[in-house]
């Protein structure tokens, strides 16, 4: 083995300097710092070292008159931010990456009755494929009904990059009436991300 000892690599034409071939590694000898900042640098990252595709979106409005003890899909057509544009925010409101990996998905929402102090059990639940998933259940006392419940709900999610999506739905049972979703503004979110390495 020999050693290199300069103090700069410049390209001999052209804009790129390679270094190692095929099947080889670059490695750094222990002790070495590699620094990223000086003179600012632009640094690319490879689609396997990114954690997308990823988004996020919430609701733009109250969704009312949801019924009574019912799954229902959370209309969350807000998008806050799609890197792929993967998420569909018009129609289905369901997350289909098209890269296979594990990801995180979360959500939060609030739910209440149509009317003050109705709300007995709320739930949030993470469907892939159109089945439940991973769900959250506060089941309140029914001598004490609530008027409003604030879920957040999170879990890893394997997706195999062609047909599998994700979407959220909510159920809440009311001593009478109908539920209300707040998905909107500050009171609700839904939204993945791959999980780099998994």
């Amino acid at each position: 083995m020999s050693t290199l000892e300069v103090n700069t690599i410049n390209p001999q034409s052209g804009n790129d300097v390679t270094i190692g071939g095929s099947s080889k590694n670059v490695k750094f000898a222990s002790g070495t710092t590699v620094d990223f900042n000086t003179n600012t640098p632009t640094l690319t990252l490879g689609a396997a070292m990114k954690a997308t595709p990823a988004f996020e979106a919430r609701g733009s409005a109250e969704q009312t008159g949801v019924s009574d003890n019912t799954w229902t899909k959370v209309s969350m057509n807000t998008e806050i931010f799609d890197t792929d544009s993967m998420y569909d925010a018009s129609t289905n409101y369901r997350f289909t990456p098209t890269t296979a990996g594990k990801y995180y998905v979360y959500a939060m929402m609030s739910l209440y009755g149509g009317t003050s102090d109705q709300l007995q059990i709320a739930n949030l639940g993470i469907y892939k494929n159109g089945s439940n998933y991973k769900y959250l259940s506060n089941n309140f006392n029914n001598s004490y009904p609530h008027n409003e419940a604030a879920l957040f709900l999170s879990t890893v999610v394997d997706m195999n990059g062609s047909s599998d999506y994700v979407e959220l739905y909510g159920r809440a049972n009311v001593l009478s009436g109908n539920v209300t979703f707040e998905p909107q503004n500050t009171l609700g979110l839904f939204g993945a991300y791959r999980i780099i390495g998994a």
